[in-house]
């Protein structure tokens, strides 16, 4: 009886351990998505707006 408790429970725990990184690797991969093209539209979009007006400058 207390193996079968102790199989079951080890079972438990790798399932939950599976669970925790499928959901660490979904959590990464959404900063990945939203936060980098964020940073990236940061640094590109005064370039893009320096370049806008000196064209219109000219």
């Amino acid at each position: 009886m207390e193996k079968e408790i102790e199989e079951k429970l080890d079972a438990i725990y790798s399932s939950v351990e599976k669970t925790r990184k499928y959901f660490l690797a979904t959590m990464i991969m959404t900063v990945a998505m939203i936060v980098l093209p964020l940073l990236g539209l940061v640094i590109v979009i005064p370039k893009i707006i320096s370049s806008y007006m000196e064209i219109l400058s000219i």
